[in-house]
């Protein structure tokens, strides 16, 4: 079967690709000239790119190339969303039929009108189920207690943020919030929260959102979040299990491992 992939910026996408290829897939790409890197033509068996904003040109490509079933995945930053997008006349209509301009309405629309296309949106970790965060310690350090106690404020904290689709990362430091993600993403919200610590340890909780729609903006941590995390003294990443996606996971694991991060991955209550 021949599926589409509506691709954004990030290697959530280029680590679908490749894991759907081995397992003998077709994909057909259209890629966000804003966003998605130039290699996702190397990977792709078709490639096309269109601008943010150009929802009737992304139905007419899906279409003529005869996809009735698509993923999307890859980051679009929201700031650009709301702020750098230039709507065609579909879009527009679509935008001002929106109550909350939030992410999970304007994409929870978009999948509505795709699916009046005959495309069906479907889980964006189809082809990557290894790839998903388990239960429990994944390093071989286990978090400290003073860790397991700021996870356990994050973890509330980050539940409460997700459930009005604000972000999904908070930054936790002795057991007081320092930082909540908005429209800037994971790793601008750890770098925020390093320059407001002090050098003090921090720690990060992703979680996803309470009624988690796995076809788009699932909860995604990589190599670079490690980076940023050790960039700014942050020792512990707790990541919801089942539902946070790790990105290059061999990878990230040896670089949690190198700066003497603990990582787990936890179960909502």
């Amino acid at each position: 079967m021949k599926y589409g992939l509506i691709a954004g910026g990030g290697r959530f996408p280029l680590r679908l690709l490749s894991s759907a290829r081995r397992q003998g897939h077709e994909f057909v790409v259209v890629a966000i000239k804003e966003e998605t890197a130039p290699e996702i033509e190397e990977l792709a068996d078709n490639c096309h790119w269109i601008s943010l904003g150009e929802l009737t040109k992304l139905i007419r490509i899906l279409k003529q190339e005869g996809i009735t079933e698509a993923v999307m995945a890859g980051r679009v930053r929201h700031s650009r969303i709301f702020s750098s997008i230039r709507p065609d006349w579909k879009l527009l209509q679509l935008l001002r039929s929106l109550r909350r301009k939030n992410t999970d309405s304007l994409i929870g629309a978009v999948g509505e009108v795709l699916a009046g296309e005959g495309i069906t949106l479907i889980d964006s970790t189809k082809f990557l189920t290894p790839d998903m965060a388990a239960e429990g310690v994944l390093t071989k350090r286990s978090p400290t207690e003073s860790e397991l106690a700021d996870i356990e404020v994050g973890r509330e904290v980050a539940a409460a943020l997700a459930g009005y689709d604000i972000g999904q990362t908070v930054v936790i430091c002795e057991r007081a919030c320092v930082a909540v993600e908005a429209m800037e993403g994971t790793n601008d919200v750890i770098l925020r929260a390093g320059a407001l610590s002090n050098h003090r340890p921090l720690t990060v909780v992703k979680t996803a959102k309470p009624n988690q729609d796995m076809r788009f903006d699932v909860p995604v941590v990589g190599p670079t979040t490690i980076e940023k995390m050790r960039q700014v003294n942050a020792t512990a990443l707790a990541v919801e299990a089942a539902k946070t996606l790790l990105l290059d996971p061999e990878e990230l694991l040896r670089a949690a491992e190198a700066a003497k991060i603990a990582m787990v991955g936890y179960v909502r209550r």
